[in-house]
């Protein structure tokens, strides 16, 4: 179990992010078109997971946003921006926004959060995914990882980034 904050006060997730040099556990996730895809479909693909609550929240569309922009200077390499959102709440910011880089996903029918170790189990976001980043190379090996510390805040992209 890993803690972190919202505004200053201690929430847990359910486990702990996969450590940097170990295989990325399998998950699957569904896409803005409702079709389900896994962590092998991205396979040959350098990958970024830019995990976060909501994108109905400043901060979490702050970091689409930022992760749209980096996508399209990185060379094979898929950012796929994760929350329980539905698909449509999802399509229709990316759409709204012109964010065309990157790939949104919804965890509303899998166990994504529990099997990266993200899902709160107390506090007011209980259930929800906790704000972080993660990064894969081609074979799915993890490059780093972020937890961030207070989920009001934006993950470190220069950090994330340099592992590319």
């Amino acid at each position: 179990m890993a803690s972190v904050s919202l505004r200053g006060n201690p929430v847990n997730t359910i486990g702990d992010l996969p450590a940097v040099g170990s295989s990325c556990p399998n998950f699957t996730l569904t896409g803005t078109d409702l079709a389900d895809f896994a962590l092998q479909d991205l396979a040959g693909q350098r990958v970024v997971l830019n995990i976060f609550p909501s994108v109905d929240t400043p901060t979490c569309a702050t970091s689409v946003r930022k992760f749209n922009e980096a996508a399209s200077s990185l060379d094979n390499t898929t950012v796929v921006c994760i929350s329980a959102d539905l698909p449509f709440a999802l399509a229709r910011f990316c759409g709204a926004e012109g964010l065309d880089k990157v790939k949104s996903a919804s965890t509303f029918r899998s166990d994504f959060g529990n099997t990266m170790g993200l899902t709160f189990v107390d506090g007011p976001l209980t259930g929800l995914l906790s704000r972080a980043v993660v990064v894969l190379d081609e074979a799915g090996h993890v490059l780093h990882t972020e937890l961030v510390a207070e989920i009001a805040s934006e993950p470190n992209y220069e950090a994330a980034l340099a592992v590319l």
